[in-house]
């Protein structure tokens, strides 16, 4: 498959007829009856010619913009400059730090929607106000993808006539705060393994690095920032299984595996989708050799088609028969990795929970078929939707922008309230909770693009970008390579 002009034969299907062979003769964990039991032919057995009208389709990108401005004006309305929205009470809460997390969030999707305004006096705002010499704990990981990641996505946007939404006056202020924000955090690498040490340990938060620092060391000329990232990749894939498998949490110091369940999901799903998009964006041999060696591991031990297990990293004996919402980026990775059979099935049966409940549930049993006890939230995660995206723009298959209504339909019918949208604390009864995510308002980029029509009323229409978004789980901020960057980036890797 081709994908932004780089073909990436990393699974054939060659490949996978060998191994489905081999598996036959050696014990994996098995699911019976999974397949029968959840009626995913409600989303397979759709013909082609049941999707959206262009009139439908216009109509649900002016509902996308109009669910963003709903969130995003309650937000500066009722909780800037904190963190995030309680949307129920209309209030606000710092949860990160206290640096204004949601209009960061928000910086890229006010420029896909063409809010020239808004994103300029945003921009502005951050330039002027935004300072990181205080004394806080954060997390290494959000703070990476959300804010560092906000910030170097909005940059690109505003400093490149390319995207249509350049500042005349902008004078690199994002940039620096990038960079004044990186090197506060690179004390944290300082450990034996080279790993990161952070509020949590997790082989996600451990690998989900890359883009951001690795953009970042483009941009300033400093390698020390990509240096860090990769050495934290490299101290990950040193201490995988024999069957190439990585656990959830590590000791940084000691390299141990604390705990040693492999999954696509909760605690590693990052660490995948970082690895391909390095490849895809730096052109670096390694990552793709690592993603393509991690990738087959997953889907020998892993892929119970067409759902993903939990399973020992030594062993591959099954631990969890769990669907976690966090799986749901995969199928939209395994499109720009170009297996995009597997990817159908897959989103498919992810799709039909949505459809059973809702919402997705954090956990469904695939033992039970019922929502794990202690895993009913739905904290308004993107995946799923980014995923749909993927599979819309690979197959062109209308199916992808009808289930994209659905998402937004449940969405506006069981999530919105007084000022925003509201978590789900239990997706059996639609229980909203007093608090909005502040990427939910990143996530809504994915949503736009699904529903956009064919008009380039957008930077993301405008030709010669390559528009790919970050790891989705927790932030979905473009790397955008306009010519300048690209160039800079092709010539520096």
């Amino acid at each position: 498959m081709l994908v932004s002009g780089i073909h990436i034969g990393i699974y054939s299907r060659r490949e996978r007829e060998k191994e489905e062979e081999e598996c036959e003769t050696m014990e994996a964990p098995k699911l019976l009856l999974l397949i029968l039991l959840i009626p995913c032919d409600l989303f397979i057995g759709k013909s082609l010619g049941d999707g959206v009208t262009h009139e439908e389709a216009k109509e649900l990108r002016d509902e996308v913009r109009e669910m963003f401005y709903h969130a995003f004006n309650g937000y500066m309305n009722h909780a800037f400059p904190r963190d995030e929205l309680r949307p129920l009470s209309c209030g606000g809460e710092d949860t990160l730090g206290g640096y204004a997390l949601t209009l960061i969030d928000s910086l890229d999707t006010l420029a896909l929607l063409g809010d020239r305004e808004r994103f300029t006096a945003s921009v502005e705002w951050i330039g002027k106000n935004l300072r990181f010499d205080i004394n806080k704990t954060v997390s290494i990981f959000e703070t990476t993808i959300r804010i560092l990641g906000g910030l170097i996505s909005a940059h690109l946007i505003a400093s490149d006539h390319n995207t249509g939404m350049r500042i005349p006056s902008y004078d690199d202020e994002l940039l620096h705060l990038a960079e004044d924000l990186a090197r506060r955090m690179l004390p944290a690498f300082d450990t034996p393994t080279g790993i990161p040490f952070g509020s949590i340990t997790s082989t996600a938060g451990g690998g989900t690095l890359t883009l951001e620092f690795g953009i970042l060391s483009r941009l300033t000329n400093d390698p020390i920032f990509e240096q860090v990232a990769k050495n934290a990749v490299r101290g990950l894939w040193a201490r995988r299984s024999k069957i190439n498998l990585v656990g959830a949490h590590i000791d940084v110091f000691s390299g141990e595996w604390t705990q040693k369940d492999a999954g696509i999901g909760t605690s590693i799903d990052s660490f995948y989708e970082y690895l391909l998009k390095a490849y895809l964006l730096f052109g670096d041999e390694e990552y793709l050799f690592i993603f393509q060696e991690a990738y087959k591991a997953a889907m020998k031990y892993l892929f119970n088609d067409p759902w993903y297990v939990e399973v020992n990293m030594n062993s591959a004996a099954l631990v969890w028969p769990l669907f976690n919402s966090l799986q749901a980026f995969w199928p939209g990775l395994q499109v720009l990795a170009g297996d995009i059979e597997p990817a159908i099935r897959t989103h498919a049966a992810f799709f039909s929970v949505w459809k059973r409940y809702g919402f997705t549930p954090e956990g469904f049993n695939l033992a039970t078929l019922s929502v794990q006890q202690g895993q009913k939230s739905y904290p308004l995660r993107p995946e799923l939707i980014e995923s749909t995206y993927w599979l819309y723009k690979a197959t062109r298959d209308p199916r992808y922008l009808d289930a994209g209504r659905e998402i937004l339909a449940s969405l506006q019918y069981g999530a919105r309230c007084t000022c925003g949208y509201c978590h789900i604390s239990d997706v059996e009864f639609h229980k909203q909770e007093d608090h909005m995510e502040s990427f939910f308002l990143a996530e809504t980029q994915d949503s736009a693009k699904l529903t956009k029509t064919s008009s380039p009323s957008s930077f993301s229409d405008s030709p010669g970008l390559l528009l790919l978004p970050n790891p989705i789980n927790l932030g979905l901020h473009p790397a955008i390579l306009t010519p300048k960057p690209a160039k800079h980036c092709c010539e520096t890797s």
